[in-house]
């Protein structure tokens, strides 16, 4: 599997990912536009269009974590180090991103950095009112109401259980991180928009990216049938940039965004094939299921697991 999508990789990847490149230019132009300009005539315009650039800033920083735009890993991160999303430092992001990358461990409560399962014995000793909150937001509703919240509090938790065991590179990454949150709240301070709504709209936009990530791995016995297939082509799938199409981009990870539909079309029952059928039509498909309904349990139902 790893030299066929290193070949894939080869022949689809330049040395400069224009597409990619102009998209984040034309992402910074609109937050400028969003937090300068219309908050004038619109607040509510300001919010909606802000919201939707940092979503898209997000979904461009996982781009720039797998290599694009530039062959130059140093100028392409210069593009993204100040998280204008405010809450995840983009070291951060990136480096348990690239840990999560790790196809065997995928799921895994302890390994995976981006699992949103328990093991067993840790929920079994969980207070009633963590364990209510918690399966709440195991539906797609308070995935997105209480997704943040959750999510940020166990992620800066664990970094700060880190830091305290002296992590040196976790420090680090704040270290950059707060000086560029710093930056940006007080040039939104200096601008016609209020900053309780921009904090707002960060959050709005986390809730947002939990769509992206709500069902994007299952607990299965096999790795590679964890990760998902959502057929959309809507306005989600383009903010998200094709990570729907989830299990080619975890087979070909340095595959840039643009180039996802086509090989994933081109050869569609080999992924299918490959995930074991875990395929949704479209996002509507994944809120009309799961809206007010978990799709799991927290405790992870196949503990312990094996691979492939």
């Amino acid at each position: 599997m790893h030299s066929e999508a290193h070949a894939v990789s080869e022949r689809q990847v330049p040395s400069i990912e224009w597409v990619t490149f102009t998209l984040i230019v034309i992402c910074y132009a609109l937050f400028g536009v969003a937090v300068f300009w219309v908050p004038h005539f619109s607040v509510l315009a300001s919010a909606v269009v802000l919201i939707v650039v940092l979503v898209l800033h997000s979904s461009l920083s996982h781009e720039v974590l797998h290599g694009h735009p530039f062959a130059s890993k140093r100028l392409s991160e210069s593009l993204v180090i100040v998280s204008i999303g405010l809450f995840i430092p983009y070291i951060r992001f990136r480096d348990t991103h690239l840990a999560h990358h790790m196809d065997a461990k995928l799921t895994d409560p302890y390994e995976d950095p981006e699992s949103n399962y328990l093991d067993p014995a840790v929920w079994a000793q969980l207070p009633a009112f963590q364990k209510r909150i918690l399966r709440a937001n195991n539906t797609l509703l308070g995935r997105m109401v209480l997704g943040p919240l959750v999510s940020q509090w166990a992620f800066m938790s664990d970094d700060f259980r880190a830091i305290r065991r002296g992590s040196q590179d976790i420090v680090w990454a704040w270290a950059y991180h707060i000086p560029g949150v710093i930056v940006v709240l007080v040039g939104v301070a200096m601008s016609p928009l209020p900053v309780w709504i921009y904090v707002m709209c960060a959050y709005v936009a986390l809730s947002i990216l939990k769509i992206r990530t709500f069902l994007e791995h299952q607990a299965h016995a096999r790795a590679s049938g964890r990760s998902v297939i959502i057929e959309d082509r809507g306005i989600l799938a383009f903010l998200f940039l094709n990570n729907n199409l989830h299990v080619v981009h975890h087979m070909h990870p340095t595959v840039p965004w643009n180039k996802l539909p086509a090989i994933y079309w081109g050869n569609k029952s080999r992924y299918v094939t490959r995930n074991g059928g875990y395929v949704y039509a479209s996002y509507g498909t994944v809120f009309r299921q799961y809206f007010w309904r978990a799709k799991d349990p927290v405790a992870h139902p196949l503990w312990p697991m094996k691979g492939d």
